[in-house]
């Protein structure tokens, strides 16, 4: 039998960025209790800042009955000369029963021990009580706090806890809150609590009482209301989907407020308005013909019929913050961009300074830009020693996320080289699976250095990656190298470049840095695994020329028809066990006697003395060998008790197998 479960967790304002980082694993979590309490069943779970409620519409009244099976002592143990040993006797104490009610049975390697009982299931309202304590207990939001007297902790006080299994109140304390069918209002609307006597009944009241529960409804009603106030004000509003989500988890009553500040304050840089409107306010942007306005848009959790004393304030709270802003903005543009205050910037215990960095990147930008043919070589230099200036400066102290950003405007103003200060923005990209990438390789050279000195340095002092823990963004700053290096067609070849410059980081182990990078590849390339491990066996260490192979040789993999070409492939491969293709082989062509081996060389001749604009070309031809290597294998005997002519056709094979190598090894391919 079934009846409607419904459990509120009612609890004071919770922050929103640590419950939303949570909310994904929430109804996991929970999924998980039930499914170990044999009580699995559909639910849907909704929020609000002062509650978590979990809904099942059919929830079982009780445990279904089960079989418990246990298996004790193997037999021979169990019983000498027929008599009960201390194994047996132990056992039928577990099961609870009498020896003689233990049975036997064979599991494949001999009988042992057996009892069988059915077991009773536990009625659903026995269990919720500690299923409910041990959910709230696995909810993991970083920080907790603990009120009153208590002595446990959770992210924010509990104040109220209802549990109704169909209209009956379950017996639980969560908390030192004990259960009742009670719940509470907005805050707008009432302080006192409103009771209920079944589900359908607190659905309804929390209605009438100003609550939205569902989160779904309440981002609805806000992008509609913001949809409102666009057609209204002839204006675009930036739909920040972070900040939506937040807004969204802090209201329950949402209402959309269109407010405006000083235009005097639109000659500060768009982002750093947009980012004290989002960071202290939590308000969403406003433009018009692509311009940012003086206006804002904020999610007021108010319910009244008269906003304006909520827009005046959010107004007047706003203009200190920008006046601060604006503040440091003159500030930083007086004091310019030094790099001098980098000296006392420590970058990370045993590395140096922020400015010990910066030339650290100098020497790897220099020597990158002497790589990709740029003459460019002070400005280059110029723009890694600055690329760090506005670390020092008051308005990246209070937004560190403008870093970079801020440096660019900085330099812009300084009336520095165009080069110089669009690199300085793009120094981080990118910075996410979907970020832009540098634009210019002049860019790339200044964001390549910047990561490059970061794996070179943390890895000299063993700041290794290790399981999930990478807190200095090593691997994420592997995937960018790979990301610019293939945007830009650029020959970034990690192994020369830790050749070149090692001598700048101590203790650095080239090898262990190698195969941390070469495994980020395997996440990196969406390829057939062994496609990589092929490419790489070819030796090639340029980044660009690995992604253009991979590109020619995956698709071929991929095809179906690719399975006739792994057989004969396999043949090439067993046959080059026994040769050293690492050395020069020679083919004779004056011992070849069958017209099979002869057909072979000839057309193999054809496609190596063959100029291919592209790798895929190449593949083509090489893999075009396959009815004439078929033929050789099919007619030719290779071990041939001549020694001149067995050598001689394991080199036919060998040659062939080698101009594959200068793409990839294949016979590391598995399919």
């Amino acid at each position: 039998m079934n009846k409607p479960l419904l459990i509120e967790i009612g609890v004071e304002e919770l922050p929103a960025i640590p419950f939303l980082k949570e909310l994904p694993n929430i109804e996991k979590k929970w999924t998980d209790i039930l499914e170990k309490n044999r009580l699995l069943c559909d639910f849907e779970f909704f929020y609000t800042p002062r509650r978590l409620v979990l809904w099942h519409r059919e929830f079982q009244i009780k445990q279904e009955d089960s079989i418990e099976e246990m298996f004790g002592a193997p037999i021979k143990i169990a019983y000498k000369d027929g008599e009960p040993t201390g194994a047996a006797l132990g056992f039928a104490k577990k099961c609870g029963v009498d020896i003689n009610e233990l049975g036997k049975i064979d599991q494949g390697k001999g009988e042992v021990l057996y009892y069988k009982k059915e077991v009773s299931g536990t009625q659903s309202k026995e269990l919720l009580n500690e299923m409910i304590n041990e959910f709230i207990n696995s909810l993991n939001f970083g920080k907790s706090m603990r009120w009153a007297s208590r002595s446990d902790s959770f992210i924010r006080p509990i104040r109220n806890l209802a549990i109704l299994l169909g209209d009956e109140i379950v017996d639980a304390e969560l908390f030192g809150v004990k259960s009742s069918n009670s719940s509470f209002a907005h805050r707008m609307v009432s302080y006192e609590p409103f009771t209920f006597d079944f589900a359908g009944d607190y659905f309804c009241k929390l209605d009438k009482n100003g609550v939205i529960l569902y989160p779904d409804e309440r981002r609805k009603l806000i992008l509609n209301q913001m949809k409102e106030i666009e057609a209204t004000n002839g204006v675009k509003i930036e739909i920040d989907t972070e900040l939506l989500e937040e807004v969204v988890a802090i209201t329950e009553y949402p209402t959309a407020l269109i407010g405006k500040f000083d235009e005097e304050f639109l000659t500060l840089p768009e982002e750093v308005i947009v980012t004290s409107m989002k960071e202290n306010q939590r308000y969403f942007a406003v433009y018009k013909d692509d311009k940012l306005t003086n206006h804002f848009i904020v999610v007021s959790n108010s319910k009244t019929d008269d906003f304006s004393l909520i827009t005046a304030g959010n107004e007047k709270v706003l203009r200190p913050r920008l006046a601060d802003a604006m503040f440091f903005y003159k500030n930083d543009i007086k004091n310019g961009l030094s790099n001098e205050g980098l000296k006392k910037l420590v970058f990370v215990e045993g590395l140096g300074s922020m400015y010990d960095k910066c030339e650290r990147e100098a020497i790897i930008a220099q020597y990158l830009a002497e790589t990709f043919g740029l003459k460019d070589n002070e400005l280059i230099k110029k723009a890694v020693m600055l690329s760090k200036a506005d670390l020092m400066s008051e308005m990246v102290y209070e937004f560190t996320e403008l870093q970079g950003l801020m440096g660019y405007y900085y330099a812009k103003i300084a009336n520095e080289d165009e080069k110089v200060y669009i690199a300085l923005k793009e120094q981080y990209l990118p910075d996410g699976e979907e970020s832009d990438l540098p634009s210019t390789i002049f860019s790339s050279i200044v964001a390549l250095s910047y990561k490059l000195d970061n794996l070179m340095a943390l890895f000299s002092i063993g700041k290794i990656p290790s399981g999930s823990k990478d807190p200095f963004g090593l691997r994420r700053a592997a995937a960018g190298i790979v990301k610019i290096a293939i945007e830009h067609k650029l020959p970034v070849d990690l192994e020369k470049i830790i050749d070149a410059l090692s001598n700048n980081y101590k203790n650095l182990d080239k090898k262990q840095l190698v195969e941390f990078f070469n495994e980020r590849l395997f996440k990196i390339f969406d390829v057939n695994p062994s496609v990589l491990k092929a490419v790489l066996g070819s030796g090639e260490t340029n980044i660009y020329e690995i992604s253009q192979k991979l590109c020619a040789l995956n698709p071929i993999v991929l095809s179906d028809s690719f399975k006739e070409y792994s057989a004969t492939f396999k043949r090439v491969a067993n046959i080059i066990k026994d040769i050293d293709v690492t050395i020069t082989l020679n083919i004779d062509e004056a011992i070849l006697e069958d017209k099979e081996e002869k057909e072979l060389v000839a057309a193999f001749k054809k496609v190596n003395s063959t100029e291919y604009k592209t790798y895929e070309d190449k593949l083509d031809a090489l893999f075009g060998l396959k009815p004439q290597l078929d033929n050789f294998f099919d007619n030719v005997f290779v071990n041939h008790e001549n020694e001149a002519i067995k050598t001689n056709r394991k080199n036919i094979i060998g040659k062939i197998y080698q101009a594959f190598k200068t793409i990839a090894d294949i016979k590391e391919i598995t399919i």
